[in-house]
């Protein structure tokens, strides 16, 4: 692993609602809550960390889509202080990263949530609970083709057994491409993430 330096919430959460911003699954409730709270998607898409309003607005946007600092949904159980850092990782590092514990994921995965694996039974044809593997080959040919990705978000107690938070997509298309690059990642570390990142 190769740490880029130090980063924090505020780019935690933006990173986090940028991904989530270009998810065909998660974009469009993100945008239903921009406009009622008077913010635009330029919001999530150029995210000033210096502005403080704008990251209490960020916060609040994830918390109202996802849970996040109310202790549900998919923040349940997940710390308070978390330490972050950016990162980059090699191919064999991001292979050992496990998806989160999510029917979906443990299925298309073979029941082991690492992404290999899930790669390997899409390339095979097979499909969890019916769903298209479609945009995960879109994905991994335009990884292919040079498109960059945003970050992955990954947390876990320490830095040996990461789980992913935020880019379970994006995780599996670089499987799908056989992790042609280094991957950039936020990482977030505590003691207590043992509780939602099991």
């Amino acid at each position: 692993m190769q740490v880029l330096g130090k980063s924090g919430e505020d780019e935690m959460v933006a990173c986090f609602l940028s991904g989530e911003l270009s998810s065909q699954r998660f974009g469009q409730r993100l945008r239903s809550h921009l406009a009622p709270a008077g913010q635009s998607e330029q919001l999530l898409t150029h995210p000033d960390l210096s502005d403080a309003v704008a990251n209490t607005a960020r916060r609040a946007l994830l918390a109202a889509t996802r849970g996040y600092g109310e202790n549900r949904d998919l923040f349940e159980n997940f710390p308070d202080q978390v330490t972050w850092i950016r990162a980059l990782l090699s191919a064999d590092e991001a292979a050992d990263v496990r998806y989160i514990d999510y029917s979906y994921w443990v299925e298309l995965s073979g029941g082991s949530r690492r992404p290999t694996d899930a790669a390997a039974r899409i390339k095979a044809g097979l499909r969890a609970f019916d769903v298209p593997n479609e945009p995960f080959v879109d994905a991994a040919r335009a990884l292919m083709r040079g498109v960059r990705f945003p970050p992955l978000i990954l947390v876990g107690e320490n830095q040996d057994n990461l789980v992913c938070l935020e880019g379970h997509l994006r995780l599996t298309a670089y499987a799908l491409a056989d992790f042609p690059t280094d991957i950039e990642c936020l990482i977030g570390t505590a003691p207590a993430m043992g509780r939602w990142a099991r």
